[in-house]
């Protein structure tokens, strides 16, 4: 089990993509806490566009085990609502990506020319890498990218406060390529639009996967000052 972050400095620090879970299950009382706090995120005009589904217990287990044949016949997916990345990702985002890809794959030791094992593995994806919670992020369909960009605010305090509590989470908008398997499931109203996916549980620390911290650019890399 992860510690407690006791301060926001502790929380920002030790937040990462978990990709291996205990079966500890997470009081619900808990994360409706949490959900009610990260609701005071900045939004736009008090828009406030999430929209979330929380879904544990018996009805998760029965959608991993959806999610076990249909990534079998659909392995592709059943083509995304959005494009996570821009098709023609440039340098340095490229390299970034590559590069936390790379280091991943070295902690797993699975090589780059073994794309079945590679593919296999990235597969554990649509069982939450064991998590016992997940959460699924929707945003009205109307909405534009500054409601997108108060999602990423409202989704990161709830995993800071995730944090606070000694839980860890990984965000997944590969569940983007299974919206439509999402949506017979959950069944949102249709002019809902998937976000993103998120993974919440307490880490496995025996998993080599969650040794693996991603590389940061420098302050004067993304950062310039002017006047101070």
């Amino acid at each position: 089990m992860s510690d407690k972050a006791p301060t926001v400095t502790d929380a920002v620090n030790t937040r990462r993509s978990v990709r291996g879970y205990t079966d500890q299950p997470v009081d619900g009382e808990l994360i409706r806490r949490i959900l009610t706090t990260a609701s005071r995120s900045p939004s736009g005009g008090n828009l406030q566009p999430w929209q979330v589904y929380v879904v544990g217990g018996d009805e998760l287990k029965a959608f991993k085990k959806i999610m076990e044949q249909r990534v079998v016949d659909a392995p592709t997916g059943e083509g995304p609502e959005y494009s996570v990345y821009p098709k023609e990702l440039v340098s340095p985002y490229r390299d970034y990506r590559f590069q936390v890809g790379e280091d991943m794959y070295k902690l797993l030791d699975i090589p780059r020319e073994d794309k079945a094992s590679r593919m296999a593995w990235f597969a554990r994806n649509y069982q939450f890498f064991n998590a016992p919670l997940a959460l699924f992020c929707y945003v009205d369909r109307r909405m534009g990218s500054p409601q997108w960009s108060d999602l990423g605010m409202f989704l990161q305090t709830v995993m800071l406060l995730l944090r606070e509590e000694g839980l860890d989470s990984c965000a997944q908008e590969c569940w983007s390529l299974y919206h439509k398997t999402l949506k017979d499931f959950l069944n949102p109203p249709d002019e809902l639009m998937l976000f993103t996916g998120m993974a919440i549980g307490y880490e496995d620390t025996e998993d080599p996967v969650n040794k693996l911290r991603s590389r940061r650019a420098g302050l004067d890399e993304f950062c310039q000052f002017r006047g101070i």
